[in-house]
């Protein structure tokens, strides 16, 4: 019977399934086999030897469950694929990678050429493109500047006199901070 089991099981299932099997013996379940008294007796009653002897005479109603890997199929696909795909390269003839060789070379001698012409107009448009770039800043700093002044003007439109009043003092502080007993630090 040792040898069967070794086909049917590994030592991990039937670690688990003498393990469950004793666990219900231990708690008062039914023995499935008929064994004398005696033996009992012999055994000293143990539940994993009675589990045992369960196992071994295949009366145990308890069923392993072995999930298959979920990637067989796609593993399965990648490679015919990837067959596939090596059939076509190797279908296609050596003489028109030539021919594509060839045309690379003429494109790129091509565009060789046709770079120091693009340099030298480039070298041109940079100065103007800088000049451009900075005019545009500044307009944008004139025209942000612009802005904070307006809506400076229209907070301090909105303010009532004694905030006006508050907002001075604060200012005259802020412009003389020895006057009012603030020493400066230097």
């Amino acid at each position: 019977m040792v040898a069967k089991e070794k086909q049917d099981y590994t030592k991990y299932e039937i670690a688990r399934i003498l393990g469950a099997r004793a666990l219900q013996i231990s708690m008062n379940a039914p023995i499935l086999l008929k064994i004398e008294k005696s033996k009992l007796e012999e055994i000293n009653y143990d539940p994993l030897k009675i589990a045992r002897m369960e196992f071994e005479n295949d009366v145990l109603p308890i069923t392993v469950r072995r999930p298959l890997p979920k990637r067989v199929e796609h593993i399965e696909t990648v490679r015919e694929e990837i067959e596939e795909i090596a059939a076509v390269v190797e279908e296609k003839p050596k003489e028109k990678k030539k021919e594509e060789i060839e045309e690379e070379k003429e494109e790129i001698e091509e565009v060789k050429e046709e770079k120091p012409k693009e340099k030298k107009e480039e070298k041109k448009k940079p100065k103007e493109k800088k000049e451009e770039e900075k005019k545009e800043e500044e307009e944008k700093k004139e025209e942000v500047e612009e802005e904070i002044k307006k809506e400076a003007q229209e907070e301090k439109a909105e303010l009532s006199e004694d905030e006006k009043e508050e907002l001075e003092e604060f200012g005259e502080e802020a412009e003389a901070p020895e006057e009012k007993g603030i020493e400066s630090e230097e």
